[in-house]
Parts: structure tokens; C-alpha cells; sequence
């Protein structure tokens, strides 16, 4: 498959849409599509010497409520995701990671966006300051390993990269 056509057919600060078709050349079938570009997310699982994770709680408009998640932000332009997860736990939490690596990357829902998260592991952790933007009101809390899994098999916490985290975090401890 090869895309054929592109338009943009809207612009803001978070993605863009196109309008697309693709093509196979030799069957002739075609896709054609209205897709959400975004530059891509840094998802931080922050753990601390407890083995607790620290996970922020913040109104979330689509969803229409307060969610618990991991903390996570978009890749600004030219920003490689370690960079951004870096810069997006001091600012949500206030917290540095002396040790980092990656537990998952995976497209968030492909049949529509194009945005591809990287989950990182974040350990060997000093607090500081948070420094949230405007527009966020973060209230951010430890959580055992029980109590995660608690809050994911009772459907408190709804959030799919903070599952996908903690199973990929479970699996390799």
C-alpha cells in the first residue's frame, strides 16, 4: 500500500487531520481515510525504592472525568521520546530518574491515529518541584503494586497506557 492523496483538513497545537487514500498498485484496492497526525507520546512509569508507582490524577475532557494514569506527554518537534518523558515527569510530578528504559511502544488506535506511545520505566527517583502547564491541575500519589491491580480489575483506573504499563512493568518484575 502506498498513500496516493493528502489534504489537511484541520490544524491545532495538539495534531492535524488529513484527509488520505492509499493504494495497491498491482490489486487495485484502495483505503481511504480521515486521520488524526500526532507527533507521538512519552509515557513514564515512575517507581520507587518501595516498588510503589506514582501515578497522577487529572480531569481528562474527553473522558468527561477526573482519571488515575501514569504521567505522559506529546513529543514536541524534534524531541525523541526518552527526551520527552524526561522533560514530562519533572513537569507532572517533580520528580528526576537516575535510571530509565523502555517497557512497551505501540500504536494507541491505529484504524484512525497516527500516534505511537513509548512507556518508560523510571527509577532511582529525587523529588523537586512540578512545573504543570496552565491548563493542567495535577494531584499526583504512590500506589502499591496490589492496589494497582485492584484499581485495574475493578475498572478504577480506565486509563489503556496505565494498564498496559503495569502488565509490562508485572511481566519483567
Amino acid at each position: 500500500m502506498k498513500i496516493t492523496a493528502s489534504r489537511e483538513v484541520y490544524k491545532c497545537n495538539l495534531f492535524r487531520v488529513t484527509e488520505d487514500k492509499a493504494a495497491d498498485r498491482k490489486s487495485g484496492f484502495e483505503i481511504r481515510r480521515s486521520v488524526v497526525r500526532h507527533a507521538g507520546s512519552a509515557v513514564m512509569m515512575a517507581v520507587d525504592d518501595k516498588k510503589r508507582v506514582l501515578l497522577v490524577r487529572q480531569y481528562r475532557l474527553p473522558a468527561g472525568k477526573n482519571l488515575w494514569e501514569l504521567p505522559a506527554g506529546r513529543l514536541d518537534p524534534g524531541e525523541k521520546p526518552l527526551q520527552a518523558a524526561k522533560r514530562e515527569l519533572i513537569e507532572e510530578t517533580g520528580y528526576r530518574a537516575r535510571s530509565w528504559s523502555k517497557l512497551a511502544s505501540f500504536w494507541v488506535s491505529p484504524g484512525y491515529v497516527q500516534e505511537r506511545m513509548t512507556i518508560y520505566l523510571a527509577t532511582g527517583l529525587t523529588a523537586g518541584p512540578a512545573t504543570p502547564m496552565d491548563d493542567e491541575q495535577i494531584e499526583a500519589r504512590w500506589f502499591t503494586r496490589k492496589e494497582l491491580q485492584e484499581m485495574i480489575r475493578t475498572g478504577r483506573i480506565e486509563d489503556a497506557k496505565t494498564i498496559v504499563g503495569f502488565f509490562m512493568w508485572r511481566a519483567r518484575s
